[in-house]
């Protein structure tokens, strides 16, 4: 929640972060309470928890007579590896425990040439790529990339006359939310939170981002950690019809398990100089490639290919953007002042009316039944097993919280407030409280 109501809300309104149990599309907390799951586990739980419980089972299984046995292989990784170069359309296919964090150590960029972001939601990546990515052992300080905003043409024009840039970062999930950072109720301070998904101008964009990196000989990168097999089989690769020079993958890959997987062309996946082929740039991590985890990602590789879940990629699309429409529907029909904008199966909720209280709708849906990310209202990730009935459910059950804020008077406001009115509302109050505080420090001096 906002700052200025943190203190007041952990005294008030505590929220368990322990569960026992996950079934179908629901958790179990410790007191028994059950909630449907629109949390996604940061993005791993993409086919339902059954699913992962399943391949992490079926992967304990072919692993058992080598146990944790680190540094030699299991053969299980040789078709891992197989499979991810046909479903990336990569040439190499490197395991760690963060792909975001591998990503640098593994591509020898050219000095000094600097990385790309594109979206707010990419400068943790940008510092480490800026920090330790561009050359063999070498470092460059913090800051030194560049930052752009997407569908913005001067943003290609930049990179089309520049001669410093070395790659691009993109990860697809901007796409929700262009040039801004993902949405948490922490900030929503007002209803200024607006988002919108766009495939066909998205797409566009993204081809002519693709034509200028392949003009310019500059790396293209898609960070698929989060949105990769969340959108279809081949990932944002193959929903947005656009190639990468590198990808990686993450999360829900691992069958259940922590994985970072880095793919790309065999130039930028060379670890050794050739005037130094002895100086070799290892990919360490105690847990790379760990037998239990590519246990279990050799048995989601394989479930992902069964009829059942092909099938399921088929009708994505269709099916959640007919699920949004009429979530949004039956909101409007309710004259609830909420919306939700959603890239397939994840979601972003956006409020019509000015008010500074709409952090609270996160504690009224806690209250009936829906768990939640730590971003609040700012994302929710349905995994696909969710049917209609269990769609019908969490729907009712937001109307129902929604409409309990509203009879508490949480999203009444003057009738002349504005988004405008309200940050410099807040701004005076902020104000006032530090004069206030300054004063009671002088006069206890």
């Amino acid at each position: 929640m906002p700052f200025q109501f943190s203190r007041f809300v952990r005294e008030h309104l505590s929220a368990g972060a322990f569960v026992q149990s996950s079934s179908g599309v629901t958790l179990t907390d410790l007191d028994g309470n059950r909630f449907y799951d629109l949390t996604g586990s940061y993005g791993v739980n993409v086919f339902g928890y059954d699913f992962y419980k399943e391949c992490i089972e079926a992967g304990t299984q072919r692993v058992r007579d080598l146990g944790p046995v680190l540094g030699a292989y299991h053969p299980v990784i040789a078709t891992n590896v197989q499979r991810l170069k046909e479903i990336s359309g990569q040439d190499e296919v490197s395991f760690h425990m963060s792909a975001q964090r591998r990503l640098c150590k593994r591509c020898g960029l050219p000095l000094p040439h600097k990385p790309v972001s594109f979206g707010a939601f990419l400068r943790r990546l940008s510092w480490m790529v800026g920090g330790c990515a561009t050359g063999y052992r070498q470092s460059r300080p913090s800051g030194e990339y560049l930052h752009f905003e997407r569908h913005v043409e001067d943003s290609l024009r930049v990179l089309r006359n520049r001669r410093d840039i070395a790659c691009v970062l993109i990860n697809p999930l901007q796409a929700l939310h262009p040039n801004a950072g993902a949405f948490s109720d922490s900030s929503l301070v007002d209803s200024a939170r607006c988002t919108n998904f766009d495939k066909e101008a998205y797409t566009d964009w993204l081809k002519r981002l693709r034509a200028v990196c392949t003009e310019r000989n500059i790396v293209l990168i898609f960070d698929e950690v989060f949105v990769g097999f969340r959108l279809a089989l081949g990932g944002a690769q193959e929903y947005f019809g656009i190639r990468a020079d590198i990808v990686t993958y993450g999360k829900t890959l691992g069958g259940g398990l922590p994985i970072g997987v880095v793919c790309g062309r065999k130039d930028l996946m060379k670890r050794y100089r050739d005037d130094r082929p002895a100086d070799i740039c290892f990919a360490r991590g105690t847990f790379n490639s760990h037998p239990y985890v590519m246990g279990a990602m050799s048995a989601f590789l394989e479930r992902i290919e069964s009829p059942e879940i092909r099938k399921l990629y088929g009708t994505l699309d269709s099916v959640w953007n007919n699920r949004a429409e009429q979530f949004n529907r039956r909101l409007r029909d309710e004259g609830l002042p909420v919306q939700v904008a959603n890239m397939s199966s994840i979601w972003s909720v956006v409020y019509t009316r000015p008010s500074r209280y709409n952090w609270m709708l996160q504690y009224y849906l806690r209250a009936e039944g829906l768990a939640l990310s730590w971003i609040g209202t700012g994302r929710f990730i349905f995994s696909l097993n969710y049917t209609d009935a269990d769609f019908e459910a969490v729907t009712s059950k937001f109307v129902t919280a929604a409409r309990a804020m509203q009879q508490d008077g949480w999203w009444w406001s003057y009738p002349l407030a504005t988004n405008t009115s309200i940050r410099r509302q807040i701004l005076r109050e902020m104000v006032v409280h530090r004069l206030k505080r300054k004063r009671r420090r002088t006069r206890a001096g």
